[in-house]
C-alpha cells in the first residue's frame, strides 16, 4: 500500500497529481472489480459491468458541476487538441466566422486549426503583454455571422483564468477548461460546449470530456466531416460508438466520487483558494526576489508562474527544489521560468512544504 510518506511534492502540470485515496481503491480493485474476477482493464466496453461505471461517472459529473439535464456528457479521445479541430469542423460553416479569445499558447493552436477549416478573427488579445492578463469584459468585440466564440479559461502556461466570463448573447460560447474544469462551480448553462482534457483535475490522461448543449447538434454541418469526429456520433451511442478509454473512464469516475466526499465543489473551491494564498503570499512578500507572471486580477489557482532575479538562480532553485522531494517546478519549455500547478489533488501540505522552502531559499541568498 502506497503510504503518504513516500509520495513525491507533485506540482506537475499534467499528467498531474490524483488523489491518493482514489489511486489506493484502484489498486485494491486492480485485479478483480467488484466480483468480476477481471481487472475494468479487461471488461467489455458492452458489458452491464463497465456500462454501470460509465453511467455513473456521467451522473457524477453532471451532479457535482451542476450541468443542465438536456446537455450531452461525452468521454472521448486525442485529447482538448483534436477539439481544437473537432469544433470548427462540426460547427464553422461556410459563410461564418469563428471568434477566438487569444490568452495563451492553447487558444493560438486552437485558433490555428480553426483557420484550416473556414473564416476566424480575433475577439482580443493579450499577446503583447506576453500574456500576463485576460482581456477585460469590454474589450471583447463579436463580428457579424460569428459561428462561435471561444476561450481557454485557464492558461497553464501564463498561469492566468477567467474569474468572469462573457455573456456572448445568442453566439454559442465554447471553452476549453482542460486545466480549471471541476476545480470551482460556475453557471454551465453560459456555455453551448465545454471540452477539457482528464489529465489535470479529472483523472488520468487518455480520456477528453466533452459537455455539449443539444441545440449545437442541430447547428452542426457535418457532411464531410469524418464519423469519429462527429458529435452526434458519440451523442447517438453514449460515447461508446467505438472502444472508449474504459480504465480512464473508471478513474475519472473514482476521482468525481472523491470530489463528492470532499464536500462538492464550494468545499474544493475553497481548498484551491487556501492552496494558491500560501504561495502567491511569498511571493507578494519577497520584495521582488520571487516575481509573478500574471497580473493580480487575472491569476490562476491552478497554475502558479513566477521568475527569480536570474536564469542561474532559477536553475539553483529548481535544483534545490527537487533534491528536497518537489516535482514539476520547472515553468513550461516555451516560456521558461517556474510553475507549482496546484489542482485538486494536489494536498494542502505540499503547498505549505513548497511556500516553508520558498522562503528558506530567500533568506540563503536574497
Amino acid at each position: 500500500m502506497l503510504k503518504q510518506a513516500q509520495r513525491a511534492y507533485n506540482f506537475n502540470a499534467g499528467p498531474s497529481a490524483l488523489p491518493l485515496a482514489v489511486l489506493e481503491k484502484a489498486q485494491r480493485e486492480l485485479v478483480d472489480f467488484q466480483g468480476t474476477g477481471m481487472s475494468v482493464m479487461e471488461l467489455s466496453h458492452r458489458s452491464a459491468a463497465y456500462e454501470q461505471v460509465h453511467n455513473q461517472a456521467i451522473a457524477s459529473l453532471k451532479e457535482l458541476m451542476n450541468i443542465p439535464e438536456e446537455y450531452h456528457v461525452l468521454f472521448l479521445q486525442g485529447g482538448a487538441s483534436t477539439q481544437f479541430a473537432m469544433i470548427p469542423l462540426n460547427f464553422l460553416s461556410q459563410g461564418k466566422k469563428a471568434g477566438y479569445i487569444m490568452t495563451g499558447s492553447w487558444s493560438e493552436k486552437a485558433l490555428k486549426e480553426a483557420k484550416m477549416v473556414g473564416d476566424t478573427y480575433t475577439v482580443a488579445s493579450t499577446k503583447e503583454t506576453n500574456y500576463n492578463r485576460i482581456p477585460a469584459l469590454d474589450e471583447l468585440v463579436y463580428e457579424e455571422n460569428t459561428a462561435y466564440v471561444h476561450l481557454t479559461s485557464n492558461n497553464t502556461i501564463f498561469g492566468t483564468e477567467w474569474s468572469e466570463f462573457p455573456d456572448t448573447g445568442d453566439i454559442p460560447l465554447i471553452a476549453d477548461m482542460s486545466s480549471d474544469i471541476l476545480s470551482y462551480g460556475f453557471d454551465v448553462s453560459k456555455f453551448a460546449l465545454i471540452y477539457a482534457g482528464a489529465q489535470k483535475n479529472l483523472g488520468p490522461s487518455g480520456v477528453t470530456v466533452v459537455i455539449l448543449r443539444p441545440d449545437m447538434l442541430e447547428r452542426a454541418n457535418t457532411n464531410n466531416v469524418p464519423t469519429m469526429l462527429r458529435y452526434d456520433t458519440h451523442v447517438k451511442n453514449n460515447s461508446l460508438y467505438n472502444t472508449p478509454p474504459t480504465f480512464g473512464i473508471y478513474m475519472l469516475g473514482l476521482v468525481l466520487e472523491w470530489v463528492k466526499e470532499q464536500g462538492g465543489l464550494a468545499a474544493i473551491e475553497n481548498m484551491n483558494k487556501e492552496k494558491a494564498a500560501l504561495i502567491y503570499d511569498v511571493i507578494d512578500q519577497s520584495g521582488g526576489f520571487y516575481k509573478g507572471h500574471a497580473q493580480k486580477d487575472s491569476r490562476s489557482l491552478m497554475n502558479i508562474t513566477f521568475r527569480l532575479a536570474s536564469e542561474d538562480l532559477e536553475k539553483q532553485f529548481l535544483a534545490e527544489a527537487k533534491q528536497a522531494g518537489f516535482v514539476g517546478l520547472n515553468g513550461h519549455r516555451s516560456v521558461g521560468g517556474c510553475r507549482a500547478s496546484t489542482y485538486n489533488a494536489v494536498p494542502y501540505e505540499s503547498c505549505k512544504a513548497l511556500s516553508e522552502f520558498m522562503i528558506e531559499f530567500q533568506r540563503k541568498n536574497g
